[in-house]
């Protein structure tokens, strides 16, 4: 063993005893053999005469492959021929050069054995068919030396076809090119004598060596697709096909491999008129009994991938062809053959290439134009609704983690909703085609699962009622009300019905959805309201085992009373007897400190009642008894969990602050059924009780300061109470507010800011006092907080800090805009506010010219009108502000008005760009019409010449300005924008 024998061995080492410095130095070795020796074929060639370790053999051949792919032009015509020689013999099981002692490769691993044919296929790309025209002519008498060199062949036209011919892969342009030349000479020259040895070998071998035919007949099915369709399916190779599916104890793996190329014949693409003579040669019906005859063997999958491809050439037919006497044959052999397809569909694995769905779509798309539909047609139907039941249903062995929802489980839930998007679609269609058939099939489905026994009822109740809530979709509005077919005998079945497994999650959440889906039915069928109450209220909804259950219930439950409202003021006293269990559980202590899931967190369970109670339906005797039955002790716990807390002088436990939290959410919950007129105006009472409740919780902001999550729940029940209340909450606002700020950080800015402007835009100027106090504090708060000029961005500045600030900043502008679109500019202007008028003119006017959100500068621009209007009087008049006016000639006009629209960077083709424009020059007309010339003068005296503004563009700007057409004003600004750009030197001016 010379060194380059043993470094091979060295790089192809796994026994973990060489170590990575050593397997390195060997791959430098070997690396520098390959680059620098000229003789390197020559080399790699000797080594597969002589060496019998099959790493030395996969590395010559590996590098012949590599240096022939890099070095074939280079090399000289003798070096081509010997290496052309050499690699042919091996590949025929010859001697090299007749030397009785050198080794043959083809008895070497398959691992090889394909490399020899890379490197074979690497010399058909640069010699075939100019040079080496004669390859696969040679290749064909050699067949006859036996399985070895056959099996070489079909490696060989295998590789072929994967690394040039297969349009399953991606190719280069240039590969394309040699593909098509390949094709084109093989067409011509050799595929006649290439298919007749296929023929020769599996009529030879079927008996003998199945596995090489399946082999050949794999390589065989490759080629189908680009030669001569009438060498395959014709009176002699189509009986052979079809004698090894059909002849019972052949093995499975030629029966597949027959199948597969029959595959291929049928799915030759052709005009649809000749595939369709295609198909009916053919003869398929022979091979439909097969189906059920060997269900459990593997020649089942090969069958399956035949037929349903058959079917869906079929298809292609019936939709491609126009003819009425070719349809009609389409039609025939498609019902032929769909009994087998959907028994495939139903009972056997389906190759993942054949979409089932796009098929059944594709053959309900057909029935669409029929009518009424065929029996034939009819029953196909109930065979595609049973093929959907079946594929849409859970497997059992997932059951317990479906139920549990561990991490299994979840995977398989998220699995199967994305599974069953086009199967439910498809079944929508289904039901529009066919919609008395498709409810018979649901109605018997839910027989079926509900007769059923309770080990196997889970998944078929659940599939039931999917199939029925889903169905739901494709009904009209109108046919949902009236109960259209027998839509009159499912929901109240359904309604009534209490399955032996509805204790699990699954079956138990598909069913409330089901029930909550058709309760538009229930509206103009008032009597089975009590069943829908019922339903909700028993152990199948709110009152279910499970916690995910229930409080999806408490959830729909709220949709319903929402739907049904008055239609349920009979029944209120019944529904709060049955929820007082999960009225005090909801706040207790125990189920505080469960987790919550998101918006699902069971105090819908309170707006449900507040909905109920808080209709004028309801006498006001009651409604005062059922509000104060419910606000007193929710009101209490929050007074002794308070009082404890004052006691102990401490933030409170983890428990406790959960339990508050649960109560406030409750109450919130519970006042969104109250309408502000009925609280206000016409029911006092009612609201008293709000504004004794908003009392109690305002001690929580006192008790607990810096407690977020509580801060939260009581700025959204006083932004809840804002709109019951109405005006009467104004004596609460300046606790509230005082206890707000007691805080500075910009989440909890952002929360008292958001609540501002909710009582700004509900109550106007009436919020002036109030104003007038908290803005200096928030104002200086903010200025403090906030960067004078851009918040960092980019690379590591994502994080919850920079986040926050940006939120802040966001709602702050905000703030400003709507104080300043509600008559309230003075709030700015009192003596304890001016000393932030500077630092807020600067931020606006900074923002208006460079901020990356152009909504946010567009609301920047409109505040500066908004207070241009406000404080100045026409020309010549008082200045209200001192150095305002200054300030917005020099300042926000130049900057923002000429300087930040000349930047490249204000793109015009930007819808945005074009509004915030719009903006920029209505500014400019409300300061033409506030400050006259003292305006006019300074923008294009300064302005215009900065920007080497032409005196003619400029004079047209005065005349624009001055008129009173806006549309043209605009325009012409934006043409005079685009030329400045245009003459600019340095291409943009830039703010500072």
């Amino acid at each position: 063993m010379d060194d380059l024998e043993k470094a091979i061995l060295i790089i192809f080492d796994e026994s973990g005893t060489v170590t990575p410095v050593l397997k390195s130095q060997a791959v430098a070795f070997c690396q520098q053999i390959k680059d620098n020796n000229p003789s390197i074929c020559s080399i790699c060639i000797e080594r597969l005469c002589f060496s019998k370790l099959v790493q030395v053999q996969f590395w010559c051949l590996q590098t012949l492959h590599e240096v022939l792919r890099a070095r074939y032009a280079g090399m000289s015509s003798e070096e081509r021929i010997f290496v052309r020689k050499s690699v042919f013999s091996m590949a025929c099981y010859e001697l090299i050069d007749n030397n009785a002692n050198a080794l043959k490769v083809l008895d070497s691993p398959s691992y090889v054995k394909n490399k020899l044919a890379q490197v074979l296929v690497t010399l058909i790309y640069f010699e075939y068919p100019s040079i080496w025209s004669s390859i696969f002519l040679d290749f064909i008498p050699n067949l006859s030396k036996g399985g070895v060199v056959i099996d070489m062949f079909c490696r060989v036209l295998n590789t072929l076809d994967d690394e040039l011919i297969s349009q399953d892969y991606p190719r280069a342009p240039e590969e394309g090119v040699v593909s098509g030349k390949i094709k084109d000479a093989m067409r011509q020259q050799c595929v006649n004598q290439i298919v007749h040895a296929w023929y020769d070998i599996v009529s030879l071998y079927k008996n003998s060596d199945s596995e090489l035919c399946a082999f050949v007949l794999d390589t065989m099915r490759r080629y189908i697709s680009w030669i001569d369709i009438g060498l395959i399916a014709n009176n002699t190779f189509l009986p052979l096909l079809f004698e090894l599916m059909l002849v019972d104890g052949l093995p499975d793996q030629l029966r597949c491999a027959a199948s597969g190329c029959v595959l291929a014949v049928a799915s030759k693409r052709m005009d649809p008129q000749a595939k369709l003579t295609l198909l009916q040669s053919l003869q398929m019906s022979r091979l439909f009994g097969l189906v059920t005859n060997n269900v459990d063997s593997d020649f089942v999958s090969g069958l399956a991938s035949l037929l349903t491809g058959y079917a869906s050439e079929l298809l292609d037919c019936l939709k491609n062809l126009n003819g009425a006497d070719l349809k009609r044959v389409s039609v025939d052999l498609l019902n032929e053959v769909l009994p087998s397809v959907f028994y495939i569909m139903q009972n056997c694995e389906i190759d993942s290439t054949f979409s089932i769905v796009q098929f059944l779509s594709g053959y309900v798309a057909t029935m669409k134009t029929s009518s009424p539909l065929t029996e034939t047609q009819l029953f196909h139907v109930g065979q595609i609704l049973e093929v959907i039941r079946m594929q849409i249903r859970f497997d059992p062995m997932y059951r317990d983690n479906l139920d549990l929802l561990d991490k299994v489980g979840r995977e398989e839930e998220d699995r199967m909703a994305e599974h069953r998007k086009d199967l439910l679609v498809l079944l929508r269609s289904v039901g529009r085609v066919a919609p008395d058939v498709t409810q018979v099939f649901i109605k018997n489905s839910l027989s079926s699962a509900v007769g059923s026994s309770l080990d196997i009822n889970v998944e078929e109740v659940e599939a039931a009622l999917s199939l029925f809530y889903a169905y739901g979709e494709s009904l009209s509005e109108e046919a949902m009300k009236t109960g259209s077919g027998i839509l009159r005998e499912l929901v109240p079945m359904l309604l009534s019905t209490k399955f032996p497994c509805h204790s699990n999650r699954l079956v138990a959440l598909v069913y409330l959805d089901t029930i909550t889906r058709y309760m538009k039915f229930v509206l103009e069928n008032n009597q089975y309201i009590p069943l829908v109450l019922a339903a909700f209220l028993d152990d199948r909804g709110i009152h279910h085992s499970k916690a995910k259950v229930s409080r999806r219930a408490s959830y729909l439950f709220m949709r319903v009373v929402k739907l049904l409202k008055a239609k349920l003021v009979p029944f209120i006293e019944t529904i709060l007897q049955s929820l007082h269990d999960t009225v005090s559980q909801f706040t207790s202590m125990d189920y505080a400190s469960k987790e919550l899931s998101g918006s699902e967190d069971g105090s819908h369970i309170f707006e449900a009642i507040g909905l109920l109670i808080g209709m004028e339906d309801v006498p006001l005797e009651k409604q005062s008894e059922y509000l104060s039955s419910l606000l007193t002790p929710l009101c209490q716990q929050v007074e002794v969990l308070i009082a404890s807390s004052r006691v102990q002088n401490s933030e409170g436990s983890l428990s406790k602050v959960a339990n508050i939290q649960q109560i406030i959410m409750a109450i919130n919950a519970l006042s969104k059924g109250f309408s502000e007129r009925l609280v206000t105006a016409s029911r006092p009472a009612i609201g008293l009780m709000f504004k004794q409740t908003l009392d109690v919780l305002l001690q929580i902001l006192v008790i607990f300061p810096r407690v977020e999550t509580l801060r939260s729940k009581v700025t959204s029940f006083i932004h809840r109470m804002v709109e019951t209340l109405g005006s009467s909450v104004f004596p609460y606002l300046p606790k509230a507010l005082e206890q707000l700020l007691v805080e500075s950080e910009p989440k909890e800015l952002v929360g008292l800011l958001v609540l501002l402007n909710q009582l700004i835009c509900k109550f106007n100027t009436s919020v002036q006092d109030i104003l007038e106090n908290v803005y200096p504090v928030i104002a200086g708060r903010i200025f403090s907080i906030l960067p004078r000029d851009t918040i960092p961005s980019g690379p590591g500045s994502n994080t919850e800090e920079i986040r926050e600030l940006q939120e802040l900043q966001r709602t702050f502008y905000t703030f400003l805009h709507v104080v300043a679109t509600h008559d309230l500019s003075s709030v700015f202007l009192t003596p304890k506010s001016r000393v932030y008028l500077d630092p807020m003119m600067q931020l606006l006017l900074f923002t208006s010219c460079n901020h990356k959100d152009l909504v946010v500068r567009k609301a920047c621009v409109q505040i500066f009108i908004r207070l241009i209007k406000d404080w100045s009087t026409r020309p010549f008049g008082e200045e209200k502000v001192p150095g305002f006016q200054t300030f917005v000639i020099e300042a926000f006009a130049t900057n923002c008005c000429l300087y930040s629209v000349l930047d490249k960077s204000f793109e015009f083709r930007d819808a945005n760009t074009l509004v915030l424009f719009g903006e920029i020059v209505l500014a400019q007309k409300i300061m033409y019409e506030r400050f006259g010339n003292d305006f006019l003068i300074n923008f294009v005296s300064k302005g215009f010449v900065a920007a080497h503004c032409p005196q003619d563009l400029a004079e047209e700007y005065c005349q624009k300005l001055q008129g009173n057409d806006m549309k043209s004003l605009k325009s012409f600004y934006q043409s005079l924008i685009e030329k400045l750009r245009n003459t600019q030197q340095n291409g943009s001016l830039v703010f500072r």
